[in-house]
C-alpha cells in the first residue's frame, strides 16, 4: 500500500479517486510516495527517495521545488481549470468594488450602526452622492493571458457590454475555440495598456511575467485605469504601482495579494487571496489532482504536469515501463536495445519529451527483470524506471 501526505487539508472528495483501501493517508511523516498539497510552501522541504510525485490541488506551483523535482524524477502536476469558475467571478466582483464604490458606501452603512445614529434612511439621501460609481458596460477590459480563467473572464465581460480585447502569445487552439468571437486578439500588450480601462491578469509567474506590470508599462496606461491582478502578486512591482496610484495615473489596484506596502494606499482593494475560496473550487481541485495522481501511479499516465510532458496510452494486459530521462539524443535507442536484449517485444511505445526532460512508457508482455530495470537506469540520463504490473 502507498503512502500519501496530504501538506494542506483537502477536501475528502480525494478518496472517490483515490479509494481508503489502497493508499495510506498521512499528515506526518518522513517516507511517503506521493505527495497532496494546496499552499503549504515545499520549496525547501527533502523529500524522500521513493517519491514518485506532487499533485498541487490549484493551477500556480511557486510553492514547489518544481525543477529540483524534475531532477529527482518527481513528477508535479497542477489542476488548471478546476478553480477558474471561483476566480471568474472574483475578478467581475473585483471590477464592481473598484467602479461603483461598493466599499466606502457599505462601511459609511456601518459605522452608522456602530455609533447609533438614527433615521439612517434619511441620511444616506444626502450623503450618496459621496459613494458615486461608474457603470462598467462600454468599457474597455484587456485580458492578458488566456488559459482558463482569462477566457472565463473574457466571455463573462462580453456577456455584460463590455469590449474585450485579449492577449496571449501561447493561445492554443482549444482555448481559441472556447473564446467569445467578440473578444478582439491583440499581438501586442501594449495595446492593452494604451487602450483599455480595465485592465486583468491571468498568467503565471515566471522569470519572464515577474515584474511586467513597472514604471514603463505603468506609464503606457490610460489615465485612471483600473488593474486587477488574481493572478500572482510578483507579476505588479509595488514601488511602480503606488507611484501611478498616488500620482492619479493608475485610479484602483484590485488584488487577491496583499502585502504590507500596498495595503495602506487607498486606491488599493486588497482580497486575502479568496480567489479559490469556494467550496465547489476546492473539491474541483482536490478531485482532478487525486485523479492525475492516481492516473500517473496506477497506469503511469501523465496528464497537466508542469515538469514533464503530457504522455499517456491505454493500459495492455501485460507490463508498463514508464522512464522518466534527459532529452538527449539515442536515449531510445538505448532503452530499446535492452529490452531487445532480454528478450522483450514491445506492444506499445509513447515517447515525449518536453524541454530538458523526456518521459517514455513502454508496454510488454512479460514482467522485466530486475538486471534489465539496473541497466536501464544505469544509462546515462536516466532518472527514474517503474515497472507497472
Amino acid at each position: 500500500m502507498l503512502t500519501v501526505k496530504k501538506f494542506n487539508k483537502i477536501s475528502d472528495i480525494i478518496y472517490t479517486q483515490m479509494p481508503w483501501d489502497k493508499y495510506n493517508f498521512v499528515e506526518e511523516g518522513e517516507n511517503y510516495d506521493a505527495v497532496l498539497v494546496r499552499s503549504a510552501d515545499l520549496n525547501d522541504t527533502a523529500f524522500p527517495a521513493e517519491l514518485l510525485a506532487i499533485a498541487r490541488a490549484g493551477a500556480g506551483v511557486n510553492n514547489i521545488p518544481v525543477d529540483r523535482c524534475a531532477q529527482q524524477g518527481i513528477v508535479v502536476f497542477n489542476t488548471p481549470g478546476a478553480n477558474a469558475n471561483a476566480v471568474k467571478e472574483l475578478v467581475l466582483c473585483g471590477m464592481m468594488l473598484a467602479c461603483r464604490r461598493i466599499i466606502p458606501g457599505a462601511q459609511w452603512v456601518q459605522q452608522q450602526h456602530e455609533q447609533q445614529v438614527p433615521d439612517v434612511g434619511k441620511r444616506m439621501e444626502k450623503v450618496k452622492n459621496n459613494f458615486v460609481g461608474q457603470e462598467i458596460a462600454g468599457k474597455k477590459l484587456g485580458v492578458i493571458g488566456l488559459g482558463a480563467i482569462g477566457i472565463m473572464v473574457a466571455n463573462a465581460a462580453i456577456a455584460l457590454e463590455m469590449d474585450v480585447y485579449g492577449y496571449d502569445p501561447y493561445l492554443s487552439v482549444d482555448s481559441a475555440l472556447r473564446l467569445s468571437r467578440g473578444v478582439h486578439l491583440v499581438k501586442d500588450p501594449q495595446e492593452i495598456y494604451k487602450n483599455c480601462d480595465f485592465i486583468t491578469l491571468h498568467l503565471p509567474q515566471t522569470a519572464q511575467t515577474k515584474g511586467m506590470i513597472n514604471n514603463d508599462t505603468l506609464g503606457l496606461m490610460k489615465d485612471g485605469a483600473v488593474l486587477l491582478n488574481f493572478a500572482r502578486g510578483g507579476l505588479v512591482e509595488d514601488e511602480a504601482l503606488l507611484t501611478a496610484l498616488e500620482s492619479g495615473k493608475l485610479g484602483r489596484y484590485v488584488t487577491d495579494f496583499p502585502d504590507d506596502r500596498i495595503i495602506a494606499n487607498e486606491n488599493v482593494i486588497a482580497l486575502p487571496h479568496l480567489g479559490a475560496s469556494t467550496p465547489e473550487a476546492e473539491e474541483n481541485c482536490a478531485r482532478m489532482a487525486a485523479a492525475q495522481l492516481e492516473e500517473y501511479i496506477v497506469n503511469g499516465n501523465i496528464v497537466n504536469s508542469v515538469n514533464f510532458p503530457n504522455c499517456q496510452i491505454p493500459r495492455g494486459n501485460g507490463w508498463r515501463l514508464a522512464i522518466i530521462n534527459r532529452n538527449v539524443t539515442n536515449m531510445v535507442g538505448q532503452i530499446t536495445a535492452i529490452l531487445a536484449a532480454e528478450g522483450h517485444n514491445i506492444e506499445h511505445m509513447l515517447n515525449r519529451s518536453r524541454g530538458d526532460w523526456a518521459y517514455t512508457l513502454i508496454d510488454v508482455e512479460a514482467e522485466p527483470s530486475a538486471d534489465c530495470v539496473k541497466a536501464l537506469s544505469a544509462i546515462d540520463g536516466v532518472v527514474r524506471v517503474r515497472v507497472i504490473g
